[in-house]
């Protein structure tokens, strides 16, 4: 049986989720709620460095880490390049 994750989005994430299209946050909910299903294969995501990641969807991005059962999600971004911002990595480090 696999465990169930909570999660906990930040300020920043929120920020940036409220700012983009419906469909863009329906997708992004979509993804987040196949992480909190455990479904780690299924979900699109990238490790940036140490726990850090990102979720991938579509040209979004939301860092993102997990301490236990809890997924705390960090700052969205619109990806640009083929690289994630150093700053969002520092970021999410830093918290």
């Amino acid at each position: 049986m696999s465990q169930s994750l909570q999660t906990v989005v930040l300020a920043g994430a929120k920020r940036y989720i409220a700012k983009i299209s419906e469909a863009d946050r329906g997708a992004i909910s979509r993804g987040i709620e196949v992480l909190i299903g455990s479904n780690l294969e299924e979900a699109h995501t990238k490790q940036l460095r140490g726990p850090i990641r990102e979720l991938i969807t579509g040209h979004h991005r939301l860092t993102y880490f997990r301490i236990n059962s809890t997924i705390y999600f960090v700052r969205g971004f619109r990806k640009k390049s083929t690289k994630t911002p150093k700053n969002e990595v520092e970021y999410a480090e830093h918290i």
